[in-house]
């Protein structure tokens, strides 16, 4: 039920818009363009904070600049933000974070008072919004959360409705030259006939909402959260921060400005996916990365409408070798599924050497091959996507727990880079958190409106959860890991090792070498420098099979307020000493490693260099690539306002 009352200093500029929606849904910052999702169950457990005063704001142009603010301007920027007290926050709607939710307020219902405020934030604009996959998965994850679904048939083992899901019937793997096609042995892991699915990962999570709802897990969409709460001594994670929304790029509010909001939690979850910002921030505050560092890859991908006689429902194709040279790591994948649809895709690891290199250029050339063509041609493409995945494998997932907190999916790194394959190791981390967090709580009071507030003040002691490090080290996540933990890394060392060693790993030994290689590098420290290679000369554009950047963006629904801060941080907002930084060395790798023209060098006589160095943030579709492989690690990719960035279809 939504209730009204609220302080005034939260209440919105009265506009039509804001007239639809509760005051204290407006305090959130829930976006409303786009946004068709509303389960809103906000406590009354509402109070005011207070947060430290600033006038000076800096925002993105060309130089640095720095805007002074009138008092009164400063006033509204710094006002007190409203603080709702929880049980567990949930930061992320992906399969981990749903899973989270989903699982928690089973154990509640079925054991427990069936009280617990559980709470999912989520910044895209509508759950799955920002999800994108191949995707092939794993049904046992699913069946382990759902175990009794009514969709789970002799003839469909996925507890998801089977309007869905498609069923692989065939597999294939082939090595491509430039014009054919040679089959290869499929390791064991990436057998995927008769027993695995194809899907949309973001109708699944789409669907995984809809259940979380049922079962009283208060969702949040259009929620960007920016910072990470501490105690008074910073020793641990006591809640989160939503962003707040209505300033422009100059940093003053607007009219429609709305102060973020605070959440208390006895728990955090972390499941942002990939490179999450606010788990860099836990990652680096509590020294959690105590092994390998994160290696990744970037997976760019299309959805096509194919003619229906180069439609093979559930068929199931992995290729290597063409487009990418013997020192690029990566593979593309062609996936059947649904009516008459095709994934298509490409994933490069972005620790790659040549600046020259476009992952997007890569992409649309591997189209062109007769394997690739044959299936496309005379189709539409319908969707575009692309997102950097974990590759590290067991050695890179840093510590899961921290005080107040944990890290789950994605966030933490579960890929199973043999098995291209992440979704159903997300899911179980999901089952394994909540499970440990429910023991955690369940003799605790609920935060409910009974509580007394000066009650509820006392009871917020966040929570160290140990106990999900080791379940996660006893659960079938780690023995898959282990068992495949130095397929990746082999290639560290060329083509033909890593063929070799991944050969003797997935058929012979099963990760029983005694012996882990490692990852002895960031991606970023991997780039050389431009001088060593020549500029790579990319074929145009067809506009039929392949297609120009900005076309490719035009299909992922992206939008950005352009009167917003930029949420792409350089130093000091700096362009032009980020120039001076990155392009004598790099030569622009930037618009080349972005697969959205977020990033450009702009001819400019003016400039030193003779170039500018723009940043095109309403284009950003959240992959975070840039933050990942930038050489000069001076780009920080923060949240936009709650409900910005893509909103992808079919991905």
């Amino acid at each position: 039920m939504l209730r009204t009352s609220m302080h005034p200093r939260l209440r919105c500029a009265v506009g039509t818009v804001s007239r639809c929606i509760s005051p204290r849904v407006r305090a959130l910052g829930v976006a409303v363009r786009g946004s068709t999702h509303r389960s809103f169950s906000i406590s009354s457990h509402i109070q005011m904070i207070p947060t430290t005063n600033s006038i000076t704001r800096g925002f993105h142009r060309s130089l640095s600049t720095k805007v002074e603010l009138t008092e009164e301007e400063s006033e509204i920027l710094n006002e007190e933000r409203a603080v709702d007290y929880v049980d567990v926050c949930i930061v992320g709607a992906g399969p981990a974070g749903l899973a989270t939710a989903i699982k928690l307020k089973q154990l509640d219902n079925e054991v427990g008072s069936g009280d617990l405020r559980v709470i999912v934030l989520e910044k895209a604009s509508d759950f799955g919004s920002h999800i994108v996959s191949g995707a092939v998965i794993e049904p046992h994850a699913l069946r382990e959360l759902f175990p009794d679904s009514e969709h789970l048939t002799e003839s469909n083992q996925i507890p998801l409705p089977e309007d869905l899901v498609t069923k692989v019937t065939k597999d294939s793997m082939n090595y491509l030259t430039e014009s054919f096609a040679f089959p290869l042995p499929e390791p064991p892991q990436m057998h995927n006939a008769d027993k695995n699915y194809i899907v949309s990962l973001n109708t699944v999570v789409k669907y995984l909402s809809e259940q979380a709802e049922e079962l009283g897990v208060e969702l949040y969409p259009g929620i960007a959260v920016e910072q990470l709460e501490y105690n008074e001594d910073k020793t641990a994670v006591t809640g989160v921060s939503t962003k707040d929304q209505g300033i422009d790029r100059s940093g003053r509010p607007k009219a429609s400005f709305e102060r973020g909001m605070q959440f208390q939690a006895r728990v955090t979850v972390l499941g942002e996916g990939c490179h999450g910002s606010l788990t860099k921030q836990a990652i680096s505050k509590f020294e959690l990365r105590k092994n390998d560092e994160q290696t990744y890859g970037l997976g760019i991908k299309e959805v096509w409408e194919v003619k229906p006689e180069n439609f093979e429902k559930g068929y199931v194709a992995h290729t290597m070798g063409y487009p990418l040279s013997a020192d690029l790591y990566g593979g593309g994948f062609m996936y059947h599924f649904g009516d008459g649809l095709v994934a298509v895709g490409l994933v490069i690891g972005l620790d790659y050497k040549n600046p020259y290199v476009s992952p997007f250029q890569e992409f649309q050339r591997m189209k062109t091959h007769p394997f690739y063509k044959n299936y496309l041609e005379g189709g539409k493409c319908v969707s575009y996507a692309a997102r950097a995945l974990n590759e590290g494998g067991l050695q890179s997932v840093p510590q899961l727990y921290f005080p107040g907190g944990v890290i789950v999916g994605c966030s933490a790194g579960f890929v199973n880079v043999p098995k291209v394959k992440g979704t159903h190791t997300a899911i179980k981390s999901g089952i394994l958190a909540a499970e440990s967090i429910f023991d955690s709580v369940k003799e605790l009071e609920a935060f409910d409106e009974d509580v007394a507030q000066a009650e509820v003040e006392e009871e917020v002691t966040p929570l160290t959860l140990e106990s999900y490090q080791k379940a996660y080290e006893n659960s079938w996540i780690y023995k898959e890991l282990d068992e495949v933990r130095n397929v990746r890394p082999s290639f560290n060392s060329g083509l033909l090792f890593g063929l070799a060693h991944s050969g003797l790993s997935t058929f012979v030994t099963r990760g029983a070498e005694p012996w882990t290689l490692g990852h002895p590098h960031t991606d970023s420290a991997a780039t050389e420098d431009a001088s060593k290679y020549s500029p790579i000369e990319y074929p145009k554009p067809d506009g039929k099979l392949t297609f120009d950047l900005l076309t490719s963006v035009s299909r992922t629904g992206t939008y950005h307020d352009e009167d917003e801060p930029c949420h792409l941080r350089i130093p000091e907002q700096d362009s032009r000493k980020h120039a001076e930084v990155a392009y004598p060395k790099y030569k622009g790798i930037e618009q080349r490693f972005c697969p959205a023209g977020v990033y450009e060098y702009v001819e400019d006589e003016k400039e030193p260099l003779g170039v500018r160095f723009q940043i095109n943030s309403q284009n950003c579709i959240h992959c975070k690539t840039c933050d990942i492989k930038v050489p000069t690690q001076d780009i920080n990719w923060t949240v936009p306002e709650g409900g910005d960035g893509p909103k992808y279809y079919m991905t």
